[in-house]
């Protein structure tokens, strides 16, 4: 594994963290239809790039259908699962439980040929998951109850999904990142569906959400996968999936600054533990680099 590619999957979660900001000047634009959206500006990018450096899109997306079914299923996947939960359970639990994603990544990472989970990579997670819900849940109670089973059920799923897709992507690291513009593609043609299934058509209202739009398929919801892929194939999967509890608090600093948000004792608690917890995780990377 190397350190840059690590690196790069690092900026991922940078990106992610822009998620909540873009998506709130997106303002009234249904979720699967502002998904599709975004993975068409997503896959506009690539065909751009493509195109500039002549490059054959056969060459990458020529793949296995085994490959296609892991690319698509966890790209669109985990969104599905996502606005399921989202349909059928209060946001504060649904959201909590869709981010044990990157404990588990950590675990899951440890049946990986050559890889082995250490007490520093499970402390340090278990700190980022600690600094994450009191983000998600501002120090409140959170109380599960049983009328919420689906979309409880669905936020597991949602976890499980995304946690898999990106542990699994080692066993394909010969497929080229930029197969993932294909993954982009589809995901934006079954959001498309399923928003002509279960929504009402809203579209941008104004200059500033479009742009918010396009935003967000360039960063969080574009190049942010394709950095991810590269990073969970070649770099440290385990520091990765430590150091991805950062985008929940980089995301509330975000919201803090631009006056969505307020700044807290808590805020400072959970910036703690996560920082804190990324750098016990990744323990190993800063070992090899000394």
């Amino acid at each position: 594994m190397s350190n840059r590619a690590t690196l790069i999957g690092g900026t991922a979660v940078l990106m992610w963290a822009t998620l909540a900001l873009f998506t709130t000047l997106t303002g009234k634009i249904p979720p699967f239809l502002l998904v599709a959206m975004a993975f068409a500006v997503a896959t506009a990018m690539i065909a751009v790039k493509w195109a500039v450096r002549g490059e054959n899109p056969m060459v990458f997306l020529r793949q296995p259908w085994p490959v296609w079914l892991l690319g698509v299923g966890g790209l669109f996947g985990y969104h599905f699962f996502y606005f399921l939960a989202l349909r059928n359970a209060p946001p504060v639990e649904a959201g909590l439980i869709a981010y044990l994603w990157p404990l588990l990544i950590v675990i899951f990472s440890s049946l990986l040929p050559g890889e082995r989970l250490r007490w520093w990579h499970l402390a340090g997670s278990l700190a980022g998951l600690a600094g994450a819900a009191l983000l998600v849940t501002g120090g409140g109670q959170v109380a599960f109850r049983a009328e919420y089973a689906l979309g409880y059920l669905a936020a597991l799923a949602c976890a499980f999904t995304w946690s898999g897709y990106s542990v699994l992507s080692r066993f394909v690291k010969s497929v080229p990142t930029d197969a993932v513009g294909g993954f982009c593609a589809a995901s934006a043609l079954l959001g498309l569906i399923c928003h002509l299934i279960f929504e009402t058509t809203v579209l941008p209202a104004s200059p500033p959400e479009w742009l918010a739009v396009l935003a967000l398929g360039l960063g969080p919801v574009g190049a942010a996968f394709f950095t991810w892929d590269y990073g969970v194939k070649h770099g440290d999967i385990k520091a990765l999936g430590a150091f991805s509890y950062a985008a929940p608090l980089l995301s509330t600093i975000l919201l803090v600054l631009t006056g969505q948000g307020e700044a807290s004792g808590l805020l400072a608690l959970a910036c703690v533990l996560i920082v804190g917890g990324a750098v016990l995780a990744a323990k190993d990377m800063f070992a090899r680099k000394a």
